[in-house]
């Protein structure tokens, strides 16, 4: 039973901008803070930003001043749009309950071209 579903990812030259989307069950969106992380090649999964149900936001400091995280409340969807992208961006994006994550989806790739 998938409760999270990470799509938009995509190739994108340097510089460019993408959004994903999260879209998450009912349960999960109303109640949960619910986070995005990315995992590049041979590197730990990262955490990016999260997002609370009151729409209390945090991004992590290496991405915060070219990423930004927000919710729309009547498609059960979080988003990340990711502006101004680099080749060191490249990784698959998930999204999951911060802190207590569900079983992990397959992500999506974003791949950003030099």
């Amino acid at each position: 039973q998938v409760q999270l579903v990470e799509s938009g990812g995509r190739l994108v030259q340097t510089g460019g901008s993408l959004r994903l989307s999260c879209a998450a069950s009912l349960t999960i969106f109303k109640t949960q803070a619910i986070a995005w992380y990315r995992q590049a090649p041979g590197k730990e999964r990262e955490f990016l930003a999260q997002i609370t149900p009151t729409e209390a936001t945090h991004v992590t400091r290496a991405v915060k001043d070219r990423f930004a995280i927000s919710r729309d409340n009547g498609k059960n969807t979080v988003y990340l749009q990711m502006n101004r992208l680099q080749v060191e961006d490249t990784a698959v994006y998930y999204c999951n309950i911060e802190g207590s994550p569900v079983p992990w989806g397959q992500g999506t790739q974003v791949t950003v071209s030099s």
